[in-house]
């Protein structure tokens, strides 16, 4: 079951996330605890992603009603990983509480219609987004569309540009 967007919490970033943020990411999901937020949505990608979950199964330790959906975009997406990547993913996924599988093969767009559940259940989009394109741009620039809150840890990303609607939303 999917909780409340109102008190949800998704995560997007680069899979070239290597912990550059670690502080600020477990010290931006203490805040959001504090701020009410108990539900957090992991798209389970490598890097960013990965590391979110992670600071929410921390988080969890201490706070015993903090629930973690893993949003996975088709079955078997950790087979494309890195043994050590694959053997997160199946820790953070067996820790989960809710373990949401969006396609049960790829398809070309599944990662799309992750990002968009991932949007569409939340009212915070914590980001590590330097600006370049990609899933994590497509997923900002929709949570900007949504009317999201956006926190974006990364160093370069001074402020997010202001959204201009365009013909293709």
């Amino acid at each position: 079951m999917i909780a409340d967007p109102r008190t949800s919490v998704a995560f997007s970033g680069h899979r070239t996330y290597c912990g550059d943020a670690a502080d600020a990411l477990h010290r931006t999901v203490g805040e959001l605890y504090v701020r009410g937020f108990r539900t957090f949505l992991s798209g389970m990608a490598v890097g960013f992603d990965l590391a979110a979950a992670e600071a929410v199964l921390e988080l969890r330790e201490r706070m015993p009603d903090v629930r973690l959906i893993a949003a996975v975009p088709f079955q078997g997406q950790e087979a494309r990983f890195s043994q050590s990547d694959r053997e997160r993913f199946s820790r953070v996924l067996s820790a989960a509480d809710v373990v949401e599988v969006l396609s049960p093969v790829y398809h070309r767009g599944c990662y799309a219609v992750r990002n968009d559940f991932l949007v569409d259940h939340a009212r915070v989009l914590v980001a590590w987004y330097d600006g370049s394109p990609g899933g994590t741009h497509y997923t900002v620039r929709r949570a900007m569309r949504r009317g999201l809150e956006i926190l974006d840890l990364h160093p370069a990303a001074s402020a997010l540009p202001a959204f201009a609607p365009t013909l293709f939303g």
